[in-house]
C-alpha cells in the first residue's frame, strides 16, 4: 500500500508538486502547489543503501512523513516562485522546474532536521500542532539520529536531482555554509540562555540580532532565494550581497514576529505552545522589556523569567502587558515593514522586486 499523503497545512492540503509529474500536471501557483502530493523523491532520498536497508524503510518513511510536512512550506515554495521569476525563456523546461521543486523539498527537509534537533534541545512539547517527534512513544533520544537522517536526505536528494547540473557545486556549498551558520546561531542561543541559569545581563539587542541572523535569517530567507539565483546562473558576489541585505533584514522581522506569537499568539493557529519564557530564551520581548522596566519590575522579571511554574510565567506575561509590549510590537511591525520596502527599492535594481515584495507581503501581520 502506498503511504497516505502527508498533510502540509491546516487546510489539509499537500505541500508541493510531485517531482515525477508531467509538465501540464504541475501547478502554476503556490495555492495549487499546496494541493499536490508529497514527492516520493524525499522518501527515496532517505532510504538506506541496499545492504543496510532491511528493516529501515518503514522507520525512515515515518521520520519523513511526521517531520517534513505540516508547516506552511514557505521556504520550499519560495525556491519555486523565485526560480520562475528569475529564469529566462530557455530555463522554463520540465527538467529545470523538476530541479527547482527538488531543491525546494531539500530546504523543507533541511528545516525538518533543524526543528527535530531544536525541539530536543529546548525540551519543547508540540510542533506544528502535534507532539514533538522525540516526545512520541518509543522515540525519545533516538530522534537525534533521526535528525541526522533528515540532514543526510538533503544531500542525497540534491545529488539525485541536481548532481549533473552546472550549479550543483554552488548549491552544495550554499547548503553546507547555511548549515554551519544556523548551527552557530543555535550555539549562540543555547549559551546565551541556558535552561539552568538565568542571567538577564546577557540579553542585549546586539546579542539578539546575532542569534536571529545566524539561527533563522540565513536558512529561512537567504537560502531559498540564493538557491534559485544559482540555478538560473546568477552567481556574482554583488548580486548575492544585494539579495542578502534585503533577506537578512526580512529574517529578523520574521523572528521578532515569531517571538511575539510565542507569547501572545493563539496555539490553535501557531500549532505550538509557546515556551520562550519558561526556556529562558533571549527573545525580542524580554530584550525590549528590559529597556522599559523600573528597578522593581526588573527584580520581578529576574525572579520569574526562565521558570517552569505557570504562575511565574503568568507574572512575566503580566509585566509584558504592563510595560506595553503589544503596542511596542505593533509599532515595530509597521516601521520594519516600511524599512523593508526601502531596502527592496535600494538593493533590487538588477533583481525583480516582486520576489522580495511577495515574501514581505506573505509574512506581514501573520498570525502563525
Amino acid at each position: 500500500q502506498p503511504p497516505a499523503r502527508p498533510q502540509c497545512c491546516t487546510t489539509g492540503a499537500g505541500c508541493a508538486v510531485q517531482l515525477g509529474a508531467e509538465p501540464e500536471q504541475r501547478s502554476q501557483t503556490a495555492a495549487e502547489q499546496r494541493s499536490s502530493p508529497h514527492p516520493t523523491a524525499a522518501q527515496e532520498a532517505a532510504a538506506a543503501p541496499q545492504r543496510a536497508r532491511s528493516g529501515t524503510a518503514r522507520p525512515a518513511r515515518e521520520v519523513l512523513q511526521y517531520n517534513a510536512p505540516g508547516g506552511k512550506c514557505n521556504r520550499g515554495l519560495t525556491v519555486v516562485a523565485a526560480f520562475r521569476e528569475l529564469s529566462g525563456p530557455g530555463q522554463k523546461d520540465a527538467e529545470s522546474l523538476r530541479c527547482a521543486l527538488a531543491v525546494g523539498w531539500c530546504i523543507e527537509l533541511f528545516q525538518a532536521f533543524f526543528l527535530v534537533a531544536d525541539d530536543i534541545m529546548d525540551q519543547s512539547l508540540t510542533r506544528r500542532g502535534q507532539l514533538c517527534w522525540y516526545k512520541k512513544e518509543g522515540i525519545g533520544l533516538d530522534a537525534i539520529n533521526d535528525a541526522f537522517l533528515l540532514e543526510s536526505s538533503v544531500y542525497r536528494m540534491l545529488k539525485k536531482y541536481c548532481g549533473q547540473q552546472p550549479y550543483y557545486v554552488h548549491l552544495l556549498e550554499l547548503f553546507l555554509q547555511t548549515a554551519y551558520q544556523t548551527e552557530l546561531g543555535q550555539m549562540l542561543d543555547l549559551i546565551t540562555a541556558p535552561i539552568s541559569k538565568v542571567d538577564l545581563s546577557q540579553f542585549s539587542e546586539e546579542r539578539y540580532k546575532a542569534i536571529v541572523k545566524y539561527k533563522t535569517a540565513f536558512y529561512s530567507f537567504y537560502l531559498p532565494v540564493a538557491a534559485a539565483m544559482y540555478m538560473v546562473g546568477i552567481d556574482s558576489k554583488e548580486e548575492h550581497e544585494n539579495a542578502k541585505a534585503i533577506l537578512l533584514e526580512m529574517g529578523e522581522y520574521f523572528q521578532i514576529q515569531d517571538d511575539y506569537l510565542d507569547c501572545f499568539g493563539d496555539p490553535a493557529l501557531t500549532g505550538k505552545v509557546g515556551t520562550d519564557i519558561q526556556d529562558n530564551k533571549c527573545s525580542w520581548l524580554v530584550v525590549q522589556c528590559l529597556q522599559r522596566v523600573t528597578p522593581e519590575q526588573r527584580q520581578l522579571l529576574e525572579e520569574n523569567y526562565g521558570r517552569k511554574e505557570p504562575e511565574r510565567v503568568a507574572k512575566v506575561k503580566e509585566l509584558y502587558e504592563t510595560v506595553g509590549m503589544r503596542a511596542a510590537f505593533q509599532q515595530y511591525e509597521e516601521s520594519s515593514y516600511r524599512r523593508l520596502q526601502e531596502l527592496i527599492e535600494k538593493h533590487s535594481n538588477r533583481l525583480p522586486k516582486e520576489i522580495f515584495l511577495g515574501l514581505a507581503r506573505k509574512i506581514y501581520k501573520r498570525q502563525k
